[in-house]
């Protein structure tokens, strides 16, 4: 529950410091983007403190070396984070955010049907629904810089003709 927290409140406050003047940061886009990161370095840094031994739990046993898996995406989460705050990079970076947790799926309903976690928070449909709006907010960013770049390609298509 802690990541869906940090994603609204953070990008709520972005919102709010741009709409009362407080700071000139760009439109809405931005405010999703760093509600992301900071979601993102939240779980990534869990993989590392706190959490890792819950985590290395909900790796399904199907899969080798859990341990390895999530040290890889804890690093991939924190590579992500700052990847999605720069504009060069900000669309692969959130493409590859959201291709993680589609893969990483799996790991929350096999924790949520073995119980590994009692936590609400970690039961199937509140995950589910969890993941969609993380899902929401990658593909969001996502969208926004394809959008761009497409835009960016055509304008300089059409100067160039």
């Amino acid at each position: 529950m802690a990541p869906l927290v940090i994603l609204v409140l953070v990008t709520l406050v972005l919102l709010g410091l741009r709409a009362v003047g407080v700071v000139r940061i760009p439109a809405w886009p931005f405010a999703v983007q760093g509600g992301v990161a900071a979601m993102f370095v939240a779980t990534g840094m869990a993989h590392f403190i706190g959490m890792r031994e819950q985590l290395i739990a909900m790796v399904p046993p199907a899969i080798p070396a859990p341990g390895l898996v999530i040290t890889v995406t804890g690093v991939l989460e924190i590579a992500g984070a700052v990847g999605v705050l720069w504009r060069r990079t900000a669309m692969w970076a959130a493409a590859g955010l959201t291709a993680m947790l589609v893969g990483m799926f799996p790991a929350n309903v096999y924790a949520a049907i073995k119980g590994i976690s009692p936590s609400f928070g970690d039961a199937l449909l509140p995950r589910t629904l969890m993941q969609i709006v993380f899902l929401a907010a990658t593909v969001t960013i996502l969208v926004h810089y394809a959008r761009a770049r497409r835009v960016a390609t055509h304008s300089a298509t059409t100067i160039a003709a």
